[in-house]
């Protein structure tokens, strides 16, 4: 191989090492991730331009517990209960992960002789009535930060008022739902 040769490899290297370097140079104009004025935040391509003069508020759908429960269909309820069943039982003294939910309509919350409970839901004062087992099912943390239990909850209204009827009826006599 004669100097000539040589000299054209070498040429030939020399111009793809150059030929990515540009690429890179340009790119990083381009997409600006070689700006070291922008280093570390987020440029955008393009904004785009939102009214804010009419913005509503969002409205916070009031339910009504005592219609939804008149029309209630404590069948969609045991259904509903096929998303508990993993945890708890509906037997009277039965085990499982979760306290058994045998007459939980009127019971102390956190009450349960036998089950114990996670500090926070063990210390709430109250009964499990309608309205405080319907916003625990709705949002189980968010009623009780720090329970025990990770379901996440269930979104709609009449699914959780379904199966709130269905579990009050299931021990045979049920409560008075209020």
């Amino acid at each position: 191989m004669d100097s000539t040769e040589f000299n054209k490899i070498a040429g030939a290297g020399l111009a793809i090492f150059l030929v990515f370097l540009l690429l890179g140079f340009f790119s990083g104009k381009i997409y600006g991730t070689r700006d070291s004025a922008h280093h570390g935040e987020e440029v955008l391509a393009f904004a785009v331009e939102i009214e804010t003069g009419d913005v509503e508020e969002a409205v916070v759908e009031e339910v009504d517990l005592a219609a939804l429960v008149a029309s209630a269909d404590p069948a969609k309820g045991e259904k509903v209960f096929n998303k508990c069943k993993s945890c708890h039982k509906v037997e009277d003294g039965a085990g499982g992960v979760g306290p058994h939910l045998w007459s939980i309509v009127n019971r102390d919350i956190g009450g349960l002789d036998g089950y114990s409970y996670s500090g926070v839901l063990g210390e709430l004062p109250g009964v499990w009535d309608l309205a405080a087992l319907d916003a625990f099912l709705e949002n189980p943390k968010g009623y009780a930060a720090g329970t025990k239990m990770s379901f996440a909850g269930l979104k709609d209204a009449e699914d959780r008022v379904n199966l709130i009827v269905w579990l009050n009826e299931a021990d045979g006599s049920p409560e008075p739902l209020e």
